[in-house]
């Protein structure tokens, strides 16, 4: 038992960096050598062994390493840490501006608030599900809301977004008693370049979880899971073994798209020429005011020449030659109006690409749905959904190991994943007003309130809704009872889509 808890304990090992640390000297374009996205790393074997799990990681860690290298540029660009930093520059060098536009970390808090801005629920999925499977979907968020999941998953979509991929760790709570306030399952979000995922080749199924960990001497091991054994391996040797107790993987990978593409790396090319076109004006702003001068046919003293600077006038002799002479300062000035043009392009494209919405267009004289379009809110809502799949398919999976732990625990869910759904909610606010006007449209034209409320999509749960204004509906029916038990037939039937 001691030593399990020191097993769990290593999930909480920091991250340090061997040596000097790393810098993102080099473009990325010459780091990756044209292989975007990261890599999956796949296994034939039928079910992992003891026998066969050394082989299995000695198979598969190449590409973990490969997909490590990308993770740590990524992730160190979107901290700031950029090319434009340590550029040379070979004419004057003395004025060499490194200005650092961190577009980057602008895209993934973006991307991560569309997805996690607002916290996932889980939903009833049964539409004429019972008030206690109601109850216990319910007491299943409370739990999730005191594992402070809505803070654990914006750490990991913000991973997500930046390197292309991220992984969520459920643990038990090694704190946790009966009578405790605390949930008995922990989260935890490590830094994706410690964790892979061995995935099976043949159905796609994840085989065995990988955790590059460093013990209380600093020295390295992995740490390993299937669904029915761990692993401890170190210096080639597996040193520990036992039984898996979750039921499942206990560690979850959450893809950001079908090839782990980061939303970093498809646009990379515009951060760094961005970074470059305002460096250089400013260095031709800084150029301009630092001009040098010329002399024309004059005789110059060097140091008589330097006071002179000082009080802001020169006086020279003229050379006698009969030439005439002059003195000026040589200026070649940067079309700032260009260059902003120029710059502007790069970033409105950089947005197509991100699928963003452009917050810099003029919305003045349009109203609702008309900005909603044109500044491309509809665009990102529709980029984003395309991604949805993959985290519901991961929040599903990260359920049933937190569900195996309770069912152990305290045993007061008995629910399985087919009874609930992942509900994610972005931006409710965002084009509110066309939403209430559609529901207040189906509504006057004699659609059930409840269909109204979920063809409208102003609400995350619209069936809670509904219920929760039950008693607010007897200034639209006589027999608001009958109107309740009308819509849960038309549920009960499917007459309401999905």
């Amino acid at each position: 038992m001691k030593h399990r808890r020191k097993i769990f304990g290593a999930f909480f090992v920091p991250k340090k960096e061997d040596g000097a640390v790393a810098r993102n000297k080099s473009k990325y374009i010459d780091l990756c050598q044209g292989e975007f996205g990261r890599k999956v790393a796949y296994t034939g074997v039928s079910r992992i062994t003891p026998n066969n799990v050394l082989k299995v990681i000695a198979d598969t860690i190449g590409t973990h390493n490969r997909n490590q290298t990308m993770i740590d540029y990524l992730y160190r660009y979107y901290k700031g840490d950029q090319p434009v930093l340590y550029r040379e520059k070979q004419v004057r060098p003395e004025i060499n501006n490194k200005v650092c536009e961190n577009h980057a970390l602008e895209v993934v808090r973006f991307k991560a608030s569309q997805t996690y801005g607002e916290p996932i629920q889980f939903v009833c999925k049964k539409k004429n599900a019972s008030e206690e499977t109601n109850a216990q979907v319910d007491l299943f968020n409370d739990y999730l809301d005191e594992a402070n999941a809505e803070a654990r998953n914006i750490e990991l979509g913000t991973y997500q977004s930046a390197v292309g991929t991220a992984y969520k760790c459920i643990l038990h709570e090694e704190d946790w008693t009966s009578d405790s306030d605390m949930p008995p399952f922990r989260l935890f979000i490590p830094y994706p370049g410690d964790c892979y995922i061995v995935y099976s080749r043949n159905t796609g199924k994840p085989m065995l979880s990988v955790q590059i960990l460093k013990d209380e001497e600093n020295q390295q091991y992995y740490q390993c899971y299937s669904r029915t054994q761990y692993f401890i391996i170190q210096n080639g040797k597996i040193t520990v073994s036992g039984l898996n107790g979750f039921g499942e993987i206990p560690i979850v990978e959450y893809p950001n798209n079908h090839d782990r593409l980061s939303d970093i790396e498809i646009a990379i090319t515009m951060f760094d020429t961005i970074n470059v076109m305002q460096s250089n004006r400013m260095d031709g702003v800084e150029q301009f005011v630092q001009a040098f001068m010329k002399f024309k046919n004059c005789e110059v003293d060097e140091n008589e020449f330097l006071k002179m600077v000082k009080l802001g006038a020169i006086s020279v002799k003229d050379t006698g030659s009969g030439c005439q002479s002059d003195v000026e300062l040589m200026t070649a000035e940067l079309n700032q109006s260009e260059s902003q043009v120029a710059k502007d392009d790069i970033y409105s494209n950089m947005l197509i690409v991100e699928g963003m919405p452009d917050r810099q267009q003029n919305t003045g004289g349009d109203t609702g749905q008309a900005v909603y379009l044109r500044n491309g809110w509809d665009f990102a809502e529709r980029r984003a959904k395309l991604d949805e799949p993959f985290i519901r398919e991961a929040e599903k999976m990260s359920a049933r190991i937190i569900l195996n732990i309770i069912r152990k625990t305290t045993g007061d869910i008995k629910l399985s994943t087919r009874d609930f759904d992942v509900k994610i909610t972005r931006n409710p606010t965002d084009n509110m007003l066309v939403k209430a006007q559609a529901l207040d449209y189906l509504v006057k034209n004699k659609i059930h309130p409840l269909i109204a409320l979920i063809t409208c999509g102003l609400f995350s749960d619209p069936q809670k809704v509904y219920e929760m204004s039950f008693p607010y509906m007897q200034s639209l029916y006589e027999n608001p009872e009958e109107e309740m038990q009308k819509a849960q037939t038309l549920l009960t039937k499917n007459v309401v889509a999905e």
